[in-house]
C-alpha cells in the first residue's frame, strides 16, 4: 500500500475510535434569582 493510503486509513481509525468513544455528561449549573419577582394576588387581595 502507499503511504497515502495507509495515512487515510489510521486517520479513518483515529475518527471512528473517538466517535465511539464514551462521551462525558455535561453539567450545567443554573444561578438562582439574587431576588424573586412579586407575586399579584388579585385586585382584593
Amino acid at each position: 500500500m502507499s503511504k497515502s493510503t495507509k495515512t487515510f486509513l489510521a486517520l479513518c481509525v483515529v475518527a471512528f475510535a473517538a466517535a465511539c468513544a464514551p462521551k462525558e455528561s455535561e453539567v450545567v449549573y443554573v444561578d438562582q434569582p439574587v431576588s424573586s419577582e412579586p407575586v399579584y394576588t388579585g385586585k382584593y387581595k
